[in-house]
């Protein structure tokens, strides 16, 4: 099936004079996650996981992904003609090493500008024209080819309420407009979905996992611009209104001084300004937008003022979102109860017990969804960092071994994303002693106090030296940032050692940001751990030296001391858990009572 897609897509490449036709993991708005009308690379790869990037020439084929996905893509496109290519491996060429290898002299690159980064676009531009060739950037070709291709649908849209948000959305806009002025800017194009829901307190479902609203904005100093109505939903009522965009909406907007127009009508309304200085982030602006600009626009290439106001949390957020990892918490915890208790005793698969976890946080009344797809990974499918079981192919969950569980949820107070790993029965001493590393590497970073300025950077390898000393690493961040009721993996903010030239998510860590840290040990064919805490970014005391910082924990669920090895652990390490289970311990006590309150007790003890 995919060698035959490979062929029609090769016939298409021919015919729009294209030598070679690249295929990112992306919609037109940078989305992390995207809908099914835009899984286009997974329909010529058979690869299913959220990141990489397909190229196609008339000879070969290659996918590219980060090391989340090297033993998941592997199995996947085992069977085709299309190599994997790890990215960040030695002697794996990156995308545009690739393409001035493949691209002959006078050769073209195809690609649909509206899913290509405008910064990856020039730099694909500029190795075409060193070969005489060029880039055609306006062809979907999977619109030909794809013949049941799922529509691209847009959904219905709520207001976040100030007692959520902490803000509104009219002083929202007044501090973008004065990020605007002290850039020199008279326009700012915002296309990136999580900035635009943030921006206007709104919220959707046009993304799975991801609560937005298919759309872009141009504010200027006298309107503001949000193009995300459908023009085949034109109301017949005569106030606009329709189902989607109700009357309650459609009041709110106008009060807010913003002007409702057609998803559609985005890029005919972008040809048309002239002689303006326009204020966006080529990071996350795609191809498209860039060429439809006219040659007298000059454009300011900024980070989105919004991803920075957004990553800081104000105090209302930051309240709510102790709620709501309270709640999460305490479902987490439930479950773990359950799956320790019922493993061996009840049949329970890998599936089975995903979708029982999502039942004990649909108890809570603000919970809507869960804010990914839920990793829940027995025995060696551990080791596939985003191991995805399908009904029809999973694990059945038995009474030895570990099991990995990485899951989160939306409230209506915040966004939730915790990861821990449980063990069910007997386990190799090797396996005692990875967990207990990851575990040390956790407390480790979660602990830290530093001065004010730090990035992320700075502070990866307090989590990752405690791997480092044994020969160990994980092929991934240590941690992301997370958004309010929006994206769970959201920058700038993030814990990594190594930064690629074109990474932004290294800022500097304010008050109000939230991270995950989440290390990791995984070995292929054997098992994974993976241990994962959300941190809020606090201030603690100011001295001579600067404004120090510490974390504050949210997240509320125990670590499984079955996995610990004591004797791996220094003083330091027993006094940082025991503060943490004596924590959760008086935090959880509520949600719990008779044997259970007993066991929680158990649990959290002190080592």
């Amino acid at each position: 099936m995919i060698q035959e897609r490979l062929c029609k897509l090769r016939n298409s490449m021919q015919a729009a004079g294209m030598d070679c036709y690249l295929i990112p993991t992306s919609d037109y708005h940078d989305s992390e996650y995207v809908s099914s009308f835009f899984m286009v690379r997974k329909y010529f790869s058979g690869f299913t996981g959220s990141a990489g990037t397909l190229v196609v020439t008339k000879d070969e084929a290659a996918l590219f992904t980060d090391g989340r996905y090297f033993i998941q893509a592997a199995k996947e496109l085992a069977g085709t003609e299309i190599k994997l290519m790890k990215m960040g491996e030695p002697g794996v060429p990156t995308i545009s090493q690739y393409l001035e290898m493949v691209l002959k002299e006078g050769e073209n690159l195809g690609f649909d500008g509206r899913v290509v980064k405008a910064d990856d676009a020039k730099n694909y531009e500029e190795i075409l024209s060193k070969k005489h060739g060029k880039i055609i950037w306006d062809k979907d070709l999977a619109e030909e080819i794809w013949e049941d291709r799922p529509a691209l649908l847009h959904h219905p849209v709520s207001i976040l309420e100030e007692c959520y948000s902490g803000e509104s959305a009219s002083s929202k806009i007044e501090r973008v407009r004065e990020k605007m002025k002290a850039e020199g800017a008279n326009v700012h194009i915002l296309t990136s979905l999580d900035d635009i829901a943030w921006l206007f307190n709104i919220r959707g479902n046009d993304v799975e996992s991801c609560p937005v609203v298919l759309s872009y904005v141009v504010v200027t100093m006298d309107e503001v611009l949000l193009f995300a109505k459908e023009k085949e939903k034109q109301s017949r009522s005569e106030d606009g209104s329709d189902e989607i965009w109700t009357k309650e909406l459609c009041q709110y907007l106008e009060e807010n001084g913003i002007k409702l127009c057609f998803y559609e009508d985005f890029y005919a309304y972008v040809s048309q300004i002239h002689g303006k200085k326009v204020l966006l982030c080529k990071g996350r602006a795609n191809c498209r937008l860039i060429k439809e600009l006219c040659e007298d626009v000059t454009v300011i290439d900024r980070p989105n003022p919004t991803t920075l106001m957004k990553a800081v949390k104000n105090q209302t957020e930051m309240e709510n979102l102790r709620k709501a990892h309270l709640w999460d918490g305490a479902a987490v915890t439930h479950f773990m109860y359950w799956l320790k208790k019922n493993v061996g005793k009840i049949s329970m698969t890998e599936v089975s017990a995903s979708a029982y976890l999502e039942g004990l946080r649909e108890t809570y009344d603000h919970f809507i969804e869960p804010s990914f797809s839920t990793i829940c990974a027995y025995g060696a499918n551990g080791a596939i960092a985003h191991y995805s079981a399908k009904e029809d192919a999973c694990e059945e969950i038995r009474p030895e071994g570990m099991l990995l569980v990485d899951s989160g949820g939306h409230y209506l107070e915040g966004s939730t994303d915790i990861t821990r790993t449980f063990i069910l029965g007997s386990i190799s001493k090797e396996m005692k002693e990875h967990f207990t590393l990851v575990l040390r590497a956790l407390l480790n970073l979660k602990n830290a106090r530093f001065l004010h300025g730090c990035r992320g950077v700075n502070l990866d390898i307090m989590a990752r030296q405690v791997l480092w000393e044994k020969g160990l690493d994980y092929k991934h961040g240590t941690g992301h940032g997370v958004g309010y009721l929006l994206s769970v993996h959201e920058g700038p903010n993030s814990f990594r050692w190594k930064l690629l030239p074109d990474y932004q998510d290294n800022a500097v860590l304010e008050e109000g940001m939230v991270t995950t840290d989440e290390p990791g040990i995984y070995i292929e064919g054997s098992h994974g751990i993976r241990l994962e805490n959300e941190l809020l970014c606090r201030k603690d005391e100011a001295n001579e030296y600067g404004q120090f910082m510490h974390f504050e924990d949210l997240t509320c669920v125990p670590f499984d001391l079955d996995g610990v090895e004591v004797s791996l652990l220094t003083d330091v390490d027993r006094r940082n858990l025991n503060a943490y289970h004596k924590e959760v311990f008086e935090k959880l006590e509520p949600y719990f009572e008779g044997e259970e309150l007993e066991w929680l007790r158990e649990v959290t003890r002190e080592i």
